[in-house]
């Protein structure tokens, strides 16, 4: 299983279609990546969705072209972009890219898929990515003067989920399933003096330990695989580090530390991503197999020297 925070985001609707019939240099990159690792599934991060999912089945064609078909697919509706109609930020405007859902130039920008070469049962999605940020226990909202900003009513506008928070069962040939949790969370920086992005993105990596606590549905049942980016590096970075530090000690799940090399130093590492003009290398990508399950193997994939994001995997024994 992988993870993979693409970079294939473009800054407009149909763009990244465009590329992909075109072939372009990074494209190619994240198709000949897949191919080389050859995932029995993947999370694919950073792309852009359509309603028909045109641009994924393109994508699909290319892997398939090279070897690696993955046919069966689930890409829903991310709220990156999703026009709100309110004023979300305070900022006293509106339409912004604060103002969407998540984070966003366009509708559908920046979205997650789920590529897998096993059936994917979407009779057992659960799909919490409209669920209001203040629904959340002990949410941590934004205030201003001790009271809730921009309001109470606006931020029940609000939801947690920057791209999505989805659960679904992924179905061996001998019936066997296996449930696939997937996140991708906004960046902790940024957001106003309030600390919006601070917050929000600590609460969605929180969600999941209020999942495993029971306090969002029924615990979730083994075996499963959390995967995504939590924009949370445990010791180093921006935002609420004890948050990701707390997930990665939950007895429920097991920490490979897939290591690769360090695209800095070349030694190895733990790092999943890497800004050469920002904050420098960082841990963010994450694949967590339930404590039950074999692990076999794990490790960094980097698809090119200008990547931003390593690939993240994981070769679990499952069926046992």
């Amino acid at each position: 299983m992988a993870v993979f925070h693409t970079g294939l985001g473009r800054d407009g609707p149909g763009l990244l279609l465009r590329d992909i019939r075109r072939g372009t240099t990074d494209v190619l990159a994240a198709r000949d990546a897949l191919a080389r690792l050859g995932p029995d599934v993947v999370l694919l991060l950073d792309v852009d969705h359509d309603l028909n999912g045109v641009a994924l089945a393109a994508f699909g064609d290319l892997l398939a072209l090279a070897g690696h078909p993955m046919p069966h697919v689930l890409a829903l509706t991310p709220n990156r972009g999703l026009a709100s109609g309110i004023d979300l930020d305070g900022d006293g405007r509106l339409g912004t890219a604060d103002d969407s859902q998540g984070w966003g130039g366009f509708a559908g920008a920046g979205g997650m898929a789920l590529l897998s070469r096993l059936p994917i049962d979407r009779g057992s999605l659960r799909d919490f990515s409209q669920m209001p940020w203040p629904d959340l226990p002990d949410a941590r909202l934004p205030t201003l003067d001790g009271a809730p900003f921009p309001s109470i009513g606006v931020l029940r506008q609000q939801r947690l989920s920057t791209t999505n928070h989805v659960e679904v069962a992924l179905t061996a040939p001998g019936g066997a399933t296996l449930t696939v949790m997937a996140w991708h969370a906004g960046p902790p920086v940024f957001g106003g003096p309030h600390r919006r992005n601070f917050l929000r993105n600590a609460d969605e990596t929180a969600f999941w330990l209020h999942r495993f606590d029971g306090r969002l549905g029924p615990v979730p049942q083994t075996p499963f695989v959390l995967m995504g980016n939590a924009n949370l590096d445990p010791s180093a970075g921006d935002g609420d580090r004890g948050v990701i530090r707390a997930l990665l000690t939950r007895g429920e799940v097991q920490d490979p530390e897939p290591r690769g090399p360090d695209p800095a130093t070349g030694a190895p590492s733990t790092t999943t991503a890497y800004w050469r003009d920002g904050p420098g290398a960082l841990r963010v990508d994450y694949l967590l197999p339930s404590s039950d399950l074999q692990v076999l193997d794990a490790g960094l994939v980097w698809p090119s020297a200008e990547a931003r994001h390593a690939m993240v995997w994981v070769d679990l024994l499952w069926p046992p």
